[in-house]
């Protein structure tokens, strides 16, 4: 009797073992499937803005309940720049949101490449201020704050200093993540991170210098002794020196579309003047397809200057 009742104790674990792993093995396969997706909805007339998240999360599938996961599903909640949010879903669970009232569109999220160009070339300006001509005449940018879509910043590079810089004007709203740390100043008024992804970090500092690079062109202040290995020595300046700088990190090594949206969205928020965003996908795309051209418009329908 004893070892009739050991045999099926060994049955029972064993058979609640196996159950238990391949409960749990659908649910890795499930997650290991996830891709994130940019879902496009139609907002109801009387919902309050600050009820949107919660109305976006009624557009994931019953499924998503089931699955364990450290991350949550919705990577990013939009406002400003479309209707609409950012989420890790399945081709099924995308495709069982067309059941859902006011669902537009769903599709997996693009990935961008970072860029550059000669910008005072394509400008035309001179290679050094002058007292005559559009330089001059716009006061180097004083007063204006330029938001920077890119892969973050190195808050302690000279361009950055904010010597004989004003504070920004009152209507700047954002901030400084630096881990609590006295990093931003009159120059880098504000600095975020947008990475949804483990290849990047939660602050918006960068280990690249392609941010820097961009926003050092778009607003450094000036810097004297610049050189390359002590040849061309001359003063490092940016296009508008007396303008203050606010970083969006959405980028490492590339940018994905659904993170360079929620900066553009916070950047909206925060006040900004003008938006510098040197990235691009591989390819153009037509506009209406292209989550970056739906975003910037927005932004520009706002009063945003987009470059």
């Amino acid at each position: 009797m004893g070892t009739m009742k050991t045999l099926f104790l060994l049955t029972l674990t064993s058979t609640f073992f196996f159950s238990t792993f391949s409960q749990e093995a659908s649910v890795f396969s499930r997650q290991a499937n996830l891709e994130t997706y940019i879902v496009f909805v139609e907002k109801p007339e009387n919902l309050l803005e600050s009820n949107l998240h919660d109305w976006y999360t009624t557009f994931l599938p019953e499924t998503t309940s089931s699955l364990s996961s450290n991350q949550p599903r919705i990577v990013h909640s939009y406002r400003n720049v479309i209707t609409g949010f950012a989420a890790r879903l399945t081709p099924q669970e995308a495709k069982a949101m067309e059941q859902k009232e006011g669902f537009i569109a769903a599709r997996v999220q693009r990935s961008f490449s970072l860029h550059t160009t000669l910008t005072p070339k394509f400008l035309g300006l001179p290679r050094r201020p002058t007292k005559l001509g559009a330089w001059n005449a716009s006061n180097y940018g004083e007063g204006v704050i330029i938001g920077m879509i890119d892969s973050g910043i190195k808050y302690d590079h000279a361009s950055f200093s904010d010597k004989d810089m004003p504070p920004p004007p009152s209507k700047w709203r954002g901030r400084c993540d630096f881990n609590g740390k006295q990093t931003c100043n009159n120059k880098l008024v504000g600095a975020r991170s947008f990475v949804s992804t483990a290849r990047g970090t939660d602050l918006p500092w960068e280990e690249s210098y392609h941010g820097s690079h961009t926003s050092g062109i778009a607003a450094g202040c000036p810097v004297d002794g610049a050189n390359v290995f002590g040849q061309a020595n001359g003063t490092a300046m940016g296009i508008a020196p007396r303008a203050h700088l606010a970083m969006y990190k959405a980028c490492g090594d590339f940018c994905d579309e659904g993170d360079a949206l929620a900066a553009i969205d916070a950047a909206i928020d925060d006040g900004v003047d003008v938006l510098s965003i040197s990235l691009g996908p591989p390819h153009p795309f037509p506009f209406y397809n292209d989550g970056v051209a739906l975003g910037t418009f927005r932004a520009i329908q706002k009063g945003i200057f987009v470059s």
